[in-house]
């Protein structure tokens, strides 16, 4: 049966927040602690090598180093970090651009301040043996993907090759692991280069007794595909973004933020360790996979790690525009209004990093080769 995957759903419960976890350095009191200001960061998912360069940025200290006690916060299945932020319970929020527009399309008042992956890291991962090789493969196919607000890249992929997501694929409400594709319950699986795909390659392959390989399966990456879309931005209040005081706490928090990513780029192994010290759920050998994947989305950058491509937004808009789910629903009904989006924070935090010494674009940058283990430990 198909498992339809409602996009009006999802972009109505955008707006919803039904909970928060926290990952923090010491919650700050009221005022800040030693003169520090008091600033909350709203991730999107739970702690792992994805957020690294916030986490390293509390535990280098970065943050302390512009004035700033910075409380992190975990997410989860139940929380959308752009409706944390919109309803005031986070000063800053980490979100995928097309699903923050969505909820600013709904009333949500944020602005994006800086970009951080430059590029996508969704893949759609299937066994070689299924012969799944382009989007236009996926015809008669069982899909997984997760849903809320995951699955764009992928209706948006099907739609170039001209398949209807509603009536040319079965969709499958696909959990965030790979056991339904390891099972054969579904075709081909949603799944994250740093995270999901590193999954399949920590299980072991029963005909073979070893752990999979990467030939053991096909991907479709959005990038070649042409139809990727921005994924972790730094979001902030619009409202607050009229008041000097919040503008000058959001260029230090990303001054502190992107120092972070930085450090990580130069030392995956350390940051690594303060995932894993944070209380990641997968282990040691998976976490430095993630930091070292999460690294080829972000470095080498073309002119400053942070600032928002103007091309590769409007790529995003475009994309989120015409995408229809097998409702025939878009993304986005019309383009964003107002200030969706501005660089004026980010450049001055690029500027001060640039001044102190700080590599902002990382052109020597090279991905390293990591070993998995069974499990991810």
């Amino acid at each position: 049966m198909r498992k339809r995957l409602l996009m009006s759903a999802v972009l109505a419960a955008s707006l919803t927040l039904t909970g928060c976890g926290t990952a923090d350095s010491g919650s700050p009191a009221p005022g800040g602690s030693g003169g520090l200001t008091p600033v909350k960061l709203q991730l999107q998912w739970f702690v792992q090598a994805q957020f690294a360069g916030f986490l390293a940025a509390v535990d280098q200290g970065f943050y302390r180093e512009q004035g700033l006690d910075v409380q992190i916060l975990e997410g989860g299945v139940d929380i959308v970090p752009q409706t944390v932020l919109a309803q005031g319970h986070a000063d800053y929020a980490v979100a995928w651009v097309p699903k923050a527009l969505a909820s600013r399309e709904q009333g949500a008042g944020i602005t994006q301040v800086a970009q951080v992956f430059q590029k996508s890291g969704t893949y759609q991962v299937s066994f070689a043996s299924s012969n799944i090789k382009s989007p236009a493969d996926l015809r008669g196919k069982k899909v997984g993907n997760w849903g809320f607000g995951n699955e764009f890249e992928l209706f948006a992929a099907m739609t170039k090759a001209g398949l209807d997501p509603g009536r040319d694929v079965t969709l499958v409400q696909q959990q965030f692991d790979m056991q339904a594709l390891l099972a054969g319950d579904i075709d081909a699986a949603q799944a994250m280069s740093y995270n999901e795909y590193a999954q399949l390659l920590e299980a072991r392959n029963p005909d073979t007794g070893q752990l999979y390989q990467p030939s053991d399966f096909t991907v479709l990456d959005w990038n070649t595909a042409g139809t990727a879309m921005l994924q972790d931005a730094v979001w902030a209040s619009s409202e607050r973004l009229t008041d000097p005081a919040y503008q000058d706490t959001t260029v230090k928090f990303l001054a502190g933020s992107l120092k972070g990513w930085a450090f990580c780029r130069d030392n995956p192994e350390r940051c690594r360790d303060i995932v894993v010290a944070k209380g990641s759920k997968l282990g040691a050998s998976h976490q430095l996979w993630q930091m070292n994947e999460v690294n080829k989305l972000i470095w080498p950058s073309a002119s400053s790690v942070g600032l928002i491509d103007e091309a590769a937004w409007n790529a995003t808009v475009d994309l989120a525009l015409t995408t229809k789910n097998q409702d025939g629903q878009t993304v986005l009904t019309a383009r964003p209004e107002g200030t969706a989006y501005t660089n004026e924070f980010v450049r001055k935090a690029v500027d001060s990093l640039t001044a102190s010494g700080t590599d902002v674009v990382g052109s020597g940058f090279t991905p390293a080769t990591v070993t998995l283990t069974e499990g991810g430990a």
